[in-house]
């Protein structure tokens, strides 16, 4: 299986983050995809197409799902920069959310 993958899971709640924005964009800005956390707080494909190796920027609307889920929270956005050695191969990148820290690993 190749393609890039998410998941967004609450901290505080221990609950998925649904119905959050994701983008994802080239080294250069360009938007290339972009999609909606489900029920699982995941984006099971972002984008459609094998990407070719280079850095890529996933980008999380943080504030919108914390607004969204009366939430005050310390950033705006997640900008998660990546790169892709091998394109061959599938990429997650789950992302760890409280309203004042994040984390994130390159996942399986």
């Amino acid at each position: 299986m190749t393609g890039l993958s998410t998941h967004v899971l609450d901290a505080v709640s221990g609950a998925p983050a649904v119905g959050m924005s994701v983008i994802l964009r080239d080294v250069d800005g360009e938007q290339l995809a972009s999609g909606t956390t489900n029920s699982d707080g995941r984006i099971p494909q972002v984008n459609t197409d094998p990407l070719a190796p280079g850095t890529y920027h996933l980008v999380f609307a943080t504030a919108d799902w914390f607004g969204a889920n009366g939430i005050v929270g310390f950033f705006p956005q997640i900008d998660i920069c990546f790169t892709i050695d091998d394109p061959n191969r599938h990429y997650h990148v789950p992302v760890l959310l409280s309203p004042y820290s994040y984390s994130t690993y390159r996942g399986s």
